[in-house]
């Protein structure tokens, strides 16, 4: 069984809300023989009850998924069906992708048959546009003003400090993120 790491805010983890989180969280390990530690993360905050899942996959992938509704339960059943559907959608990705093993895709499509969900194609990845542009060196302050002048959500920028290429990005509760690749 995987390992969880499991926080809270503005909400106490219960012994029975950890064992139903784990319980529901976990029937994505039937898809890969290995995962990384689970993170999920619950919040409560003004009678909306938000559920956000990590899954770090074999290989250097990772499946995210997150759901906001008035019950923390619900919450994590409808996160729980948006992680299988994703899984679903992208089985013969990832297929390719673990082909020496890790996925696996028979349940995948069992599950298909039992539950029919609309598979992805290699035109739903075809890139729509196509945009070259000078990669600046500048440090992550400037990135950021630079966003916000284009009026971006992200912008790619190499940092000053350490010549990489990184990106700065606004998160959903208008702060920033910054990407830095790992060494």
């Amino acid at each position: 069984m995987a390992e969880f790491m499991i926080r809270g805010k503005e909400i106490e983890i219960t012994p029975a809300l950890r064992d139903y989180v784990e319980k529901r969280v976990s029937k994505i390990e039937k898809y890969f023989d290995n995962i990384g530690e689970i993170s999920v993360r619950l919040s409560a905050i003004k009678g909306t009850h938000k559920v956000e899942v990590t899954v770090p996959i074999e290989g250097g992938g990772i499946l995210r998924g997150e759901d906001v509704s008035g019950d923390m339960y619900t919450s994590i059943d409808m996160v729980v069906n948006k992680l299988e559907r994703q899984i679903h959608k992208h089985k013969t990705r990832l297929a390719k992708r673990f082909r020496s093993g890790g996925f696996k895709a028979d349940i995948a499509a069992e599950e298909i048959r039992q539950r029919p969900i609309v598979e992805a194609t290699e035109d739903d990845y075809a890139p729509v546009k196509v945009k070259k542009f000078p990669v600046k060196p500048m440090d992550v302050d400037e990135a950021i003003m630079q966003m916000n002048l284009v009026n971006h959500d992200f912008y790619v920028f190499r940092n000053m400090q350490t010549e990489e290429i990184n990106v700065v990005y606004r998160r959903a509760d208008n702060k920033y993120g910054l990407i830095e690749p790992q060494r």
